[in-house]
């Protein structure tokens, strides 16, 4: 099963420790969604769309890559990092709903987040993705994408 993962992790970095622990159990190409604009990616059976999370959304490099370049009929799962440790893909599938995605499922984990008023506190999730975190992503990616294979 031929796997990709769109990510973007721009703040500091914690979406792409979470995807660098998957990639590093599984093979797994992984795609800079702020990077690379346009890519062909039909040839993929799951397709991940990963990033931390700014005002509630996924970044937008990454929302415009899924606008550009989702192929239909796909299987999709989302990895997210952020302050509330909250599942924000509901709004990203909406980007991809006319491609017709199977929807695999959604891992979501605390990230170091100092965007805004948070840095005058020091920021929040300080330490996050964690150890447990990266082990709990794994965990996910095996039990929800390699089931499909």
């Amino acid at each position: 099963m031929k796997t990709c993962i769109i990510y973007a992790s721009t703040h500091h970095g914690n979406t792409k420790k979470v995807i660098d622990a998957i990639a590093n159990e599984f093979e797994v190409d992984l795609i800079d969604a702020t990077s690379v604009k346009e890519k062909d990616i039909s040839s993929y059976d799951v397709i991940g769309y990963a990033s931390g999370i700014y005002a509630a959304q996924f970044h937008q490099a990454v929302q415009n890559f899924a606008s550009v370049n989702m192929p239909r009929d796909k299987k999709v799962f989302f990895i997210m990092t952020s302050a509330t440790n909250k599942d924000f893909s509901k709004g990203f599938v909406k980007t991809i709903e006319n491609r017709n995605p199977a929807i695999l499922g959604a891992f979501t984990c605390k990230g170091y987040n100092t965007f805004g008023p948070f840095k005058l506190i020091g920021g929040t999730g300080k330490g996050h993705p964690d150890e447990t975190d990266l082990k709990d992503a794994v965990e996910f990616y095996k039990r929800t994408v390699l089931k499909e294979s």
